[in-house]
């Protein structure tokens, strides 16, 4: 399974000329849909003497959960909030907001110029923001035996899981994050090594 995804890095913040119109790209981390409605309602206020805040989000980790949305705020339909979009989506990032103000400079820009203009202005934002690889996890509950301790680090590290919290008593406790599509490899292998015995609880989030 893909248990990949990308967010933007940075918030960002750039500024384009287009014949005398202005145009202010923002780029804004949100991770829920009360988020995104927060940070636009914020930029509306700022930019309150803009003629136009264009803008396109998307939010969600996986492709069952995403939402999106896009809004050309009076442009021209199809001339602002879907060509957003398409450099957003495109881009492959998620949990961000992009917006672009206008400030009309006073020579109209033609339904092509506008796509160009609005276009480039939030590619440059997201390409100023960077971005950055996350993981979808699980993390599991692990109890085992002493005699078997170090032989279950060897497969931590094969695997490639990350210890979180450990605990010596009785008997070994270890709490463990590994990414989604490792995770029945994991629980199978310690089953393996320990013969069926090993307690495994996977921690709902």
């Amino acid at each position: 399974m893909d248990d990949a995804y990308f967010t933007i890095k940075t918030e960002s913040e750039v500024e384009t000329k287009v014949k005398a119109s202005r145009f202010i790209g923002r780029t804004l981390i949100v991770a829920t849909t009360d988020e995104m409605l927060e940070q636009l309602s914020a930029i509306r206020k700022l930019e309150y003497n803009a003629n136009h805040n264009c803008y396109t989000y998307i939010i969600g980790i996986t492709e069952h959960e995403t939402e999106f949305k896009y809004s050309d705020d009076g442009e021209p339909n199809g001339t602002a909030g879907k060509p957003m979009y398409d450099v957003v989506a495109g881009s492959g990032v998620t949990n961000i907001l992009t917006i672009v103000t206008r400030y009309f400079g006073g020579t109209k820009l033609g339904t092509g110029g506008l796509v160009k203009a609005y276009s480039e202005c939030a590619k440059l934002a997201l390409e100023k923001s960077g971005k950055v690889e996350h993981f979808i996890t699980d993390v599991y509950n692990i109890k085992i035996e002493f005699p078997l301790y170090n032989q279950l680090l060897q497969l931590i590290d094969r695997i490639g899981a990350k210890q979180i919290d450990s605990d010596f008593s009785d008997i070994v406790k270890l709490k463990l994050e590994v990414r989604k599509s490792k995770s029945d490899r994991l629980v199978q292998e310690i089953v393996e090594l320990s013969s069926g015995k090993a307690k495994i609880e996977k921690e709902e989030i």
